[in-house]
């Protein structure tokens, strides 16, 4: 599996970090990570080593257009395609194991994670098994991958 690119790593850090128990919340939590890394002198509080304004930094100018497609990309590489598919889609969201899951991502996403996060990796996987689904479906509401001034506008 080839090495996740920084906007999939951010969108995977920020879906298991704050998406988890926060979901229908995203939208904001983008927004207010981005503004705070571009605030001079602000930096996002964080138990994690300042992850969360890394998130802000890679969402500030369209990166979540990128991050999105390369998560579809992902799931399709590792034949789940399917299960990506039907969380852009306007149908109900085909659920994946945590098996299927972690197989998608790779292990080097994973460590990748686990190491920017502080979320050991079972922790990360049964998180982003719960709410990857529904950030990618907040994300997609007209059945399609946005288009990058999309993203930028929604997020």
């Amino acid at each position: 599996m080839s090495r996740s690119t920084p906007s999939l790593l951010a969108l995977l850090g920020l879906v298991a970090v704050a998406g988890y128990q926060n979901r229908d919340r995203i939208g904001e939590m983008l927004s207010d990570a981005r503004q705070k890394a571009t605030e001079p002198g602000q930096a996002m509080p964080s138990a994690n080593g300042g992850f969360m304004a890394e998130v802000g930094q890679f969402f500030q100018t369209g990166h979540l257009f990128t991050a999105l497609n390369d998560l579809v990309d992902r799931f399709k590489a590792s034949g789940w395609g399917d299960a990506a598919a039907s969380w852009v889609s306007d149908k109900a969201n085909m659920p994946l194991g945590v098996d299927e899951l972690e197989a998608a991502l790779g292990n080097e996403t994973l460590a990748d994670l686990a190491q920017k996060t502080g979320l050991p990796r079972a922790e990360l996987l049964l998180r982003l098994n719960v709410a990857l689904p529904q950030v990618v479906n907040r994300f997609t509401p007209n059945g399609r991958l946005p288009t990058e001034s999309e993203a930028q506008a929604h997020a």
